[in-house]
């Protein structure tokens, strides 16, 4: 077990590297040549230039401004000072909201760690329990300072029941509040918010097959006779995914042709060759230029073709459309009631914005959405649980014990003090990450085969998965492959009637296990986070091999996103183990004020500078985060009914079990209150934002706004890809600058759905005409 000196030595180590990242991230950031990697966001939004190449070579790229290099963490402050309305401006709500989860944690928690360690890391310290009365069980001296110090049946355990209730009521109270302020953040926005496509269109879905009409003529049918006085336009959906594939490829083999392009003008003397085989490692040798024209010209055929055919074979057509609506209020109504006397068509929802559209799923049949969620839900079962296998295996081995037992030749290396510390404090957490490194790559597959429709569903169900699995595996796995195997030695020596109180002496004992975690995952983890190596490496690769326009130099530094479904299921870890810690074992709570406290300054200032935002759900998220807390404090309150159960006071279970009913009570009650306002759009608010739209420009003309604004964005893209192969295929390596207009807050294409930026229509100024 971890001591006191040992988890000191990982938490000095620990926070030595996080300041090392941090220090790395200072200085390279202030060299010109990196600027485009550390402040991508600003450059596309045409609001930030290259720094200054004037002076000597070495200025070209080296900062010689030392007295710069004295104010390395200005970064910090400078990342704090930007408003919070600026910020919704400038990143969007989604973004300031997420940001608010981080402030939510110090909220909670910055409280809680000082009650907790003035009133029960006393009142755990001074006992002697584990000295005395359980020499059999392995214990540290963190073990001291938790509740299993305490004897069995002392009065001393109502003042955790106390704390129990004082911490609950004011997670209760600060999730009340910021419900509250998000709820109204959210009416704010939308309120606020220009014109967008999505404010106007419903995506309709099982159109039921007519054998006297297309597609595309009963929808119209349908709506012009049930919704006459608001019905504008609508675009049926086609299966393009072939089609896509094809653009992608063709894209590819662009690239390889611009380079080699790019490689032939640095030296004219030898034409570049190629192998045709796989990854170019075997195959005939043919001139790589001349092989990619060859390439790209056949792939425009077939994308042609293909093109022609989705255009025109009815099987093409998918039995769902986006209807636009003349108002608003038009939209609402439709988005929010039954359409047809058969509940299961006609189905209607609101549309996502362009550029939130997960096209590829929208070729998927409605009714086969229900089977492929059953056989993703019996998958994740199996994933879920069969994952705990490795998982407590290798944990069993990343231990002291474990080492010298599987490698007993490393024992007089292992028990050196300062080696034994670090293994101790870094190991069983490094193996945790690296099981967990695929995982949210695994779990968005799962959630694209289930059909969901746009990226933010799709993130948001990743999400609530990889959370699920964190409980399961990371906390629950962990407590007890942690605490009740490692204690079974003991347990095969005791008398039955003893093994549950060595269970509930001992499960408060992982806590040093979870401290070296959050050391490892969260404070090292968020100082890389900011260092950003892998996307500085490839801007450079990239910038040096395959740069010629400055379109080409927009992609090289494309940054990519923020990752709601790997972020936010991590801070709901956080969350997890400070609640159920709290009262356990409190000596974990600083360190968990630490990471929110780092990841709060980091993140903004990687909203600010770095990350675009691929959609705006306005913070629709906001109900499963609210959910995920709720759910940390009954594992708190179930844990600490378990854990004082063995300890001889079973009278305490009612007040606790009443703790928890008022606290699911709470949660139904912001349910009923809130919830409504990131589910449903209130006709009031409709009504009022068309006619104030009304008064300010009434001769707008809505229809061509929304007519192609749900095009799939293969076909907004094919006459540019055109234009495009004209010019590069003339060989043109000279850069070519542009100064761009912000487009919004995001000036780069969606990875996920393929569309553009040109997808989502600028957002059109309440006042402009046509």
């Amino acid at each position: 077990m971890a001591t006191l000196s040992d988890i000191g030595v990982a938490a000095g180590i620990n926070l030595l590297s996080a300041f090392v990242f941090l220090l790395a991230f200072a200085i390279l950031r202030l060299q010109p040549f990196n600027d485009r990697v550390y402040f991508p966001k600003w450059y596309l939004k045409g609001l930030r230039s290259s720094p200054s190449r004037s002076g000597t070579f070495v200025k070209k790229f080296v900062n010689l401004d030392f007295r710069s290099y004295l104010r390395f963490l200005n970064w910090m402050p400078e990342a704090l000072k930007m408003p919070e309305l600026e910020l919704i401006d400038h990143a969007g709500l989604d973004s300031a909201v997420y940001l608010r989860i981080y402030l939510i944690g110090l909220k909670i928690f910055v409280p809680i760690t000082f009650l907790a360690w003035a009133v029960l890391v006393p009142v755990n310290y001074t006992n002697k329990t584990l000295e005395l009365q359980l020499k059999n069980v392995t214990s540290s001296d963190i073990d001291k300072l938790s509740i299993s110090n305490v004897p069995d049946g002392s009065d001393r355990f109502w003042t955790h029941i106390v704390m129990a209730y004082a911490f609950t009521f004011w997670t209760c109270y600060v999730l009340l509040k910021e419900y509250e302020k998000v709820a109204n953040m959210r009416l704010q926005f939308l309120v606020s918010e220009k014109r967008r496509p999505d404010q106007f269109t419903v995506l309709v879905r099982n159109v039921p097959p007519d054998s006297d009409e297309s597609v595309s003529e009963t929808v119209e049918h349908f709506f012009l006779v049930n919704h006459p006085d608001t019905y504008l336009t609508h675009q049926v959906v086609c299966n393009a995914n072939k089609l896509a594939k094809l653009v992608k490829k063709r894209k590819s083999k662009q690239n390889w042709l611009d380079y080699y392009q790019l490689k032939y003008s640095r030296n004219n003397a030898k034409r570049p060759i190629m192998k045709t085989g796989f990854l170019g490692l075997w195959g005939e040798k043919v001139d790589a230029i001349d092989h990619h024209i060859t390439e790209i010209e056949k792939l425009s055929n077939e994308i042609a073709e293909e093109r022609e055919r989705v255009l025109k074979d009815p099987k093409s057509i998918m039995p769902a459309a986006f209807v636009s609506f003349k108002s608003r209020w038009g939209a609402a109504v439709c988005a929010q009631t039954q359409q047809s006397r058969n509940p299961t068509l006609w189905l209607t929802d609101w549309a996502p914005e362009p550029r939130d559209v997960y096209w590829q799923n929208l070729s998927i049949p409605y009714v086969s959405i229900a089977v492929r969620r059953l056989i993703m839900a019996v998958a994740f079962f199996f994933l879920t649980f069969f994952f705990m296998i490795p998982i407590a295996s290798v944990q069993a081995l990343a231990t002291i014990e474990g080492l010298e037992k599987a490698a007993p030749f490393l024992k007089s290396l292992i028990e050196i003090p300062f080696i034994k510390s670090v293994i101790q404090g870094f190991l069983p957490g490094i193996v945790l990450k690296l099981f967990l490194i695929f995982l949210p790559t695994i779990l968005m597959i799962m959630s694209k085969f289930e059909g969901f429709t746009s990226i933010s569903s799709l993130e948001r169900r990743s999400a609530t998965r990889y959370y699920l699995f964190n409980l399961v595996n990371v906390f629950l796995g962990s407590v007890i492959a942690g605490s009740a195997l490692d204690q079974l030695n003991t347990f095969i020596k005791q008398s039955a009637n003893e093994i549950p109180k060595t269970i509930g002496v001992a499960v408060p004992m992982r806590a040093t296990f979870f401290i070296t975690y959050i050391m490892v995952d969260g404070w090292a983890g968020i100082a890389a986070e900011i260092l950003m190596l892998k996307p500085l490496i490839i801007y450079h690769l990239k910038n040096t091999f395959l740069v010629k326009t400055e379109k080409d130099r927009e992609e090289a530094m494309n940054p990519g996103s923020l990752s709601f479904n790997v972020g936010e299921p991590r801070i709901q870890l956080y969350f997890l183990l400070g609640m159920v810690y709290a009262t356990v074992t409190p000596v974990l709570l600083p360190f968990i004020v630490v990471f929110f406290g780092l990841a709060y300054v980091v993140f903004r200032h990687q909203i600010i500078n770095v990350y675009n935002q691929e959609y705006e759900s306005a913070a629709a998220f906001w109900p499963d985060v609210h959910g995920r807390i709720i759910i940390a404090l009954l594992v708190s309150h179930v844990a600490l009914i378990g854990l004082l159960s063995t300890k001889h006071l079973a009278q305490a279970a009612p007040l606790l079990i009443t703790l928890a009913v008022v606290t699911i009570w709470f949660y139904r009650f912001c349910k009923a209150r809130y919830e409504p306002a990131f589910v449903r759009y209130p006709l009031q608010e409709a009504v009022m934002k068309d006619t104030l739209e009304r008064a300010r420009d009434s001769n707008f003309n809505l229809k061509p706004y929304l007519q192609n604004a749900y095009i799939h964005p293969v076909f907004k893209e094919e006459d540019d890809d055109e234009e495009e192969e004209v010019v590069k295929l003339e060989n043109e390596s000279v850069l070519v600058p542009t100064k761009r207009q912000s487009r919004r807050n995001t000036p780069v294409p969606s990875k996920m759905s393929g569309a553009s930026s040109q997808s989502l229509p600028e957002a059109v100024p309440e006042h402009s005409v046509p």
